[in-house]
């Protein structure tokens, strides 16, 4: 059974950083998508980036690109989300998901089929 299991996440001030871990097991992603997505109060979930489980493709939100790095290890079955610069506004519920690659839309959540627990990140002013 596939299981995406978060780390990281918390309080961090403005203009600080924070690592998000998501450690995934069940099956073999080589032909995964894995994206990273939020979701603030009342809001919609968002996009925010994605990369191919094999290859060195990456896909970002363009609001966040520049300040959110998507990677991975494949040795270690983990997709790690590095967020710098951080911002009161980017406060919301985070979540890491998979979806095969064929499967729908990268942008999209419903395209995903899997989704970690979510981690609360909350930016203090």
């Amino acid at each position: 059974q596939v299981q995406l299991v978060q780390s990281g996440g918390g309080l961090v001030q403005a203009g600080g950083f924070l690592r998000l871990s998501c450690a995934a097991s069940g099956r073999t992603f080589r032909s995964d998508t894995m994206g990273w997505f939020r979701q603030a109060p009342g809001k919609e979930r968002e996009f925010i980036a994605a990369i191919a489980w094999y290859g060195l493709n990456t896909d970002y939100a363009d609001s966040l690109k520049g300040r959110f790095t998507i990677s991975r290890d494949v040795a270690k079955n983990v997709v790690y989300l590095q967020m710098n610069s951080l911002k009161p506004e980017d406060t919301a519920v985070y979540y890491c998901a998979a979806k095969r690659d064929y499967s729908g839309s990268a942008y999209q959540p419903k395209d995903y089929s899997y989704w970690g627990q979510g981690t609360q990140v909350f930016v203090s002013s």
